[in-house]
């Protein structure tokens, strides 16, 4: 019998292998002061391209000063147990309500984290007897959920409805036998090429097909459609998602995330969903700053005014200087480059130290 340590010593994965030469400036950098546009890396200062807080909330005054006013309320330990047992509040209860109005879904729930929240919700949506059919470029996080799927599971080419279509006819084929149902997974904005999921041209197969539709929309919600309800309100179909997810993490500069769909369905979810029944809730402190967030991101538009004015910019001056960066419809802003990651590495700190500009490398398996 082979020690499994053998393996993991022989082989550290495809990033793995790179940590002695990478690890402090590559992978794991340690970026220091205030989140800005503006940051200190290895003491120099540095534009910062890396963040996540696409609408600049992170360090405004008021966002702080409801941080703040909440950790001084609530401490970082409250409410002490998972939501099911003693960890449940007034103010998940508010912040479950307002997001449910915000994405025009009639309930919605809250959940501690993005990645474990949205493969969790997959988990628990299907069962043995259903069929996944997911766009072969979703996020890690979607592909751990299905991977959890104890019954068949198809993928379609990246937003190619012909590839979808000829994919739901092969599910609806096997649903026949086992007597389950489809569930059709998309991603609003693919993270690392900025598309939008082709989501209307989804919906319309529903008149010829029977499924269900979840929609992962991290990176819409908060900067697409006219309120920032995300990639559904902007393509005008939200009524006709299933079930939509987001995350706390991106447009609201925090942690957590919530899923919203009809109510029955989250009242299934909230009592079958082991990885939140089981967790500590999300606490307070949090709960109140995406709150406060969340007032912001619907009562002051110039946020997301300022982040189009500032991707426009951006997006039509790489163009211009002849980068590809593929085909984005929203503020990710792709660079596609070919080559080696050691090149990759040359690229990178060569932007760092002599541009002032603080990029990372994205490679795989991180971008799938």
């Amino acid at each position: 019998m082979r020690d499994i340590f053998e393996r993991i010593l022989e082989n550290k994965g495809p990033l793995g292998k790179w940590a002695s030469v990478a690890e402090g400036y590559f992978v794991f950098p340690k970026l220091e002061g205030p989140i800005s546009n503006r940051m200190k890396f290895n003491g120099k200062e540095v534009i910062t391209w890396s963040v996540n807080d696409y609408l600049g909330l992170a360090n405004q005054p008021e966002v702080r000063k409801a941080d703040v006013d909440a950790a001084a309320k609530y401490g970082s330990a409250h409410p002490m147990g998972a939501r099911m047992m003693s960890g449940h509040t007034d103010l998940h209860e508010q912040l479950e309500r307002e997001l449910a109005e915000f994405v025009e879904k009639e309930s919605a729930y809250v959940l501690n984290f993005g990645y474990q929240g949205i493969l969790s919700t997959i988990d628990t949506l299907v069962s043995k007897n259903d069929v996944i059919v997911y766009d072969v470029d979703a996020h890690a996080c979607i592909i751990d959920g299905v991977r959890l799927h104890p019954g068949k599971r198809f993928t379609y080419q990246h937003n190619d409805i012909e590839s979808l279509e000829k994919n739901l006819e092969r599910a609806t084929k096997m649903t026949e036998q086992t007597g389950g149902g489809i569930l059709v997974i998309s991603e609003g904005v693919f993270g690392m090429r900025g598309e939008q999921g082709r989501l209307k041209e989804i919906v319309a197969l529903k008149e010829k097909f029977s499924f269900r539709f979840l929609v992962d929309d991290a990176h819409g919600f908060g900067t697409l459609g006219a309120r920032g309800a995300g990639a559904g309100e902007e393509q005008g179909i939200q009524d006709d998602i299933d079930v939509y997810f987001a995350t706390f993490a991106k447009s609201m500069a925090s942690t957590g995330a919530f899923i919203a769909a009809d109510k029955e369905i989250i009242d299934y979810l909230k009592y079958n969903m082991r990885s939140q029944m089981f967790a500590k809730s999300l606490q307070s402190v949090l709960v109140e700053g995406a709150l406060k967030r969340l007032d912001m991101l619907r009562n002051r538009p110039e946020f997301k005014a300022k982040l189009w004015d500032n991707v426009n910019a951006l997006q039509n001056g790489l163009k211009e200087r002849g980068f590809d960066i593929g085909t984005t419809q929203s503020c990710v802003t792709p660079v596609y480059l070919k080559g080696s990651i050691p090149e990759a590495m040359v690229l990178v700190k060569d932007l760092r130290e002599n541009y002032g500009i603080f990029c990372s490398i994205v490679v795989y398996p991180s971008c799938s």
